[in-house]
């Protein structure tokens, strides 16, 4: 069968929870599923890179009537000869010569071939609960480094809102939940190195904790629209979050599904716990919204 010749076009940056499209390839894989690469789909896939957000739960059904769920989603990639899926993938997303797609993988045997036209149903829910998680991870990761902004005793890269940027420079993983999320922190001798001050994060957690949840009730209230804004409508196109904060504009490059607007949230509280292990401090935050839309 003939691998895609461009970038998969998808929908779900819109918001949208349902696309029609055409099989371009089928490939079985060695677990005897198979991987169905449309033309346009809403579904959004892992990304090998940053695997924060899972794949939508989502349905294919054919023009034949049959009707199958997508177990998963993953960014897969070809140089026009091989197929390759998820952490396989050995080029970074957007490299030249590469063409990059959604892999939308379908239970052995499922009836579907090269040409086939057929239609994604994404559940609505579960896409809301995530994106509603989503948004309320990046409002966080905001507010923690404008509570921290304090504790660096030297320039480092400041954030969207021009704080010193902690998550990203001491980010180890990142969980979007349903409605929520799980950052944990690495407080290494590299963070150090950087001019970071543990000890002003440490010796009073309760207190940072409550000034990031102040910050965030804050920012909630406004009630803000959540704009996706989109250099184009290809997998690999440059898509960033923002919002409008009452101390201005914020845009985050961001591939991930979001809430419509800060009021779909409910509002958003954090908890941060830090434990010792492996010759380093570890923070968690962990994120909820409170009362979300829906």
């Amino acid at each position: 069968m003939s691998l895609p010749t461009e970038d998969t076009t998808v929908t779900y940056p819109s918001g949208a929870v349902e696309s029609t499209g055409e099989v371009l390839h089928v490939q079985d894989l060695p677990d005897g599923t198979r991987a169905v690469l449309l033309d346009t789909t809403a579904v959004h896939p892992v990304d090998a890179a940053w695997p924060d957000q899972g794949a939508d739960r989502a349905v294919l059904k054919t023009a034949a009537g049959s009707a199958y769920d997508v177990q998963d989603a993953v960014v897969a990639a070809t140089d026009g000869t091989s197929l390759f899926l998820g952490a396989d993938i050995p080029v970074k997303k957007g490299t030249e010569g590469w063409i990059f797609a959604v892999a939308h993988v379908l239970p052995a045997g499922a009836a579907v071939q090269e040409g086939d036209p057929v239609r994604i149903e994404v559940d609505p829910a579960y896409r809301a609960a995530l994106s509603a998680g989503h948004t309320a991870c990046h409002l966080a990761s905001l507010a923690l480094n404008r509570q921290l902004a304090g504790a660096w005793k030297k320039d480092v890269l400041p954030d969207a809102a021009g704080n010193p940027n902690f998550d990203a420079l001491a980010i180890e993983t990142s969980t979007i939940t349903e409605h929520g999320s799980v950052d944990v922190y690495r407080l290494g001798k590299s963070l150090r190195r950087k001019g970071f001050r543990p000890e002003v994060l440490l010796e009073d957690l309760p207190a940072v904790e409550a000034g990031i949840n102040a910050l965030m009730a804050d920012w909630t209230a406004t009630g803000a629209e959540v704009r996706i804004e989109c250099d184009g409508g290809r997998l690999t196109d440059l898509r960033r979050w923002s919002v409008d904060l009452p101390e201005g504009t914020v845009s985050i490059p961001c591939g991930g599904t979001h809430a419509a607007s800060l009021q779909e949230t409910g509002g958003i509280q954090v908890t941060l716990t830090a434990a010792e292990g492996d010759g380093a401090t570890t923070l968690t935050m962990d994120t909820i919204c409170v009362s979300p839309a829906g």
